[in-house]
């Protein structure tokens, strides 16, 4: 499944939550380009990821839960 995560609306996020959640969820995403995918998303810029099907569920709670908006494109 792809992914547009289009902001981070929290008051104060969390910027290594982010990345690791990136990481985490995501298909052969590095730590370091991660954290330059957050910085990218934090200063206001939609990334794309794509996440594996069988992880879809629980990628999408981690995302809501940093409230990070996404859009599903696939």
């Amino acid at each position: 499944m792809k992914l547009n995560l289009l902001s981070c609306n929290a008051s104060r996020p969390d910027r290594r939550a982010i990345a690791k959640c990136i990481v985490d969820i995501s298909n052969n995403i590095s730590e370091s380009l991660a954290n330059d995918l957050t910085a990218i998303l934090l200063e206001g810029d939609a990334i794309d990821i794509v996440v594996p099907d069988k992880n879809s569920g629980s990628a999408l709670r981690a995302l809501r839960k940093l409230v990070i908006d996404y859009e599903i494109m696939e």
